[in-house]
């Protein structure tokens, strides 16, 4: 009886978690589980089918909300005739001086007609109408289909894409209903606390992606083609949702890796001193996430990169934490740096935002 208490594999914490299955009983459940996960996913992409106008509104959200760049500090003249705007123009130094002054380096011109004798003629008037302001400085990018067929093909795209956000709960749960059982009861304890932390974090890569990153995203895919000296009024819908939903996941999974890494540590498969050494490698493997799921270019790429890279160190940090022996002093030293990481977090991601929106 003493040998019971002793044995380490035949402790309560070490007993397995369901009953023992052959093989082919394992594979007759992991059957199961595709077949469950599949006809999940087409029921879901068939509502998502039905409702693809209202979840392309939701992924064109983050369009609405980017800025336009204006290079330099000339005044840029939105230009309207009627109900009708003409366009945004950048105003040369001499154009400028045709204008009163103004503290605001945005203004409206109202265009109207002249008659002077036979002579049909177009005047114009300043005019101070914020709204026109506020919307000269919103990206206005048309989303386009070039075939007959391929707004079917982005219909099958958006509900694929929805219906996988939509099946994800129910598919998780039957692959953790077969792989559960397997598991020993204290790996259960740490797994089931990681899938807890984890869906938080993932919904928080996701989010921080939609309202934040995107909109700044696809602000810097504009200012760059009107840099290269294309126009970019226009692109294609399945790209432009397809670039989105890659974003958006990507960016999810991203924020996910310090679950996973603390679980590992957890359950003994790594350790702070694995961690640690490996920051190097993380720091590239980060920037190629980065230069993979944004526009290629270095200010987004480095405002993915940043939060990513910190979500690591902090990850290095609380397995210190959990090894260090006093845990009080521990406590103390781990809040203090998490404090410094965030406040540098976000100065740098202000500073950059800025900078992306002024240059």
């Amino acid at each position: 009886m003493a040998g019971a208490h002793t044995d380490p594999d035949r402790r309560p914490e070490n007993a397995e978690g369901g009953p023992v299955k052959t093989f082919l009983e394992h594979l007759e459940d992991f059957r199961w589980v595709l077949l469950k996960s599949l006809v999940t996913l087409a029921v879901a992409m068939f509502i998502c089918l039905i409702a693809g106008n209202h979840i392309v509104r939701v992924i064109q959200w983050p369009l609405t909300r980017a800025k336009v760049s204006y290079p330099g500090t000339n005044a840029v003249a939105v230009v309207s005739f009627g109900t009708n705007h003409i366009g945004n123009f950048t105003l040369t130094p001499a154009l400028e001086q045709c204008l009163p002054p103004s503290t605001n380096r945005f203004v409206v011109v109202q265009l109207f007609p002249l008659t002077l004798g036979t002579n049909h003629l177009l005047g114009w008037n300043v005019v101070q109408d914020p709204r026109a302001v506020a919307d000269a400085q919103k990206l206005h990018v048309s989303l386009i289909n070039l075939s007959p067929a391929e707004g079917f093909f982005v219909a099958v795209q958006v509900a694929f894409y929805g219906g996988l956000a939509l099946a994800s709960p129910f598919i998780f749960y039957f692959v953790i209903s077969f792989v559960f059982p397997a598991l020993k009861l204290v790996e259960k304890k740490y797994v089931a606390r990681g899938l807890l932390f984890g869906g938080g974090l993932f919904l928080a890569g996701v989010s921080f992606c939609y309202f934040a990153l995107m909109p700044v995203a696809l602000a810097a895919a504009q200012m760059y083609s009107n840099w290269l000296g294309f126009g970019a009024l226009q692109w294609k819908a399945d790209t432009y949702i397809s670039f989105v939903c890659k974003f958006m996941i990507g960016m999810g999974l991203g924020f996910e890796l310090p679950v996973v890494l603390l679980t590992l540590v957890k359950i003994g498969a790594l350790s702070y001193g694995t961690l640690s050494k490996a920051r190097r490698y993380m720091i590239v493997i980060n920037l190629v996430l980065g230069a993979a799921l944004t526009t290629p270019e270095v200010i987004t790429q480095l405002l993915m990169f940043v939060p990513l890279q910190l979500l690591y160190e902090l990850t290095v940090w609380i397995a210190w934490y959990w090894r260090y022996p006093d845990r009080a002093k521990a406590r103390r030293l781990l809040w203090m740096w998490f404090g410094i990481i965030a406040a540098a977090a976000i100065l740098i991601w202000y500073l950059a935002a800025t900078w992306l929106h002024r240059w």
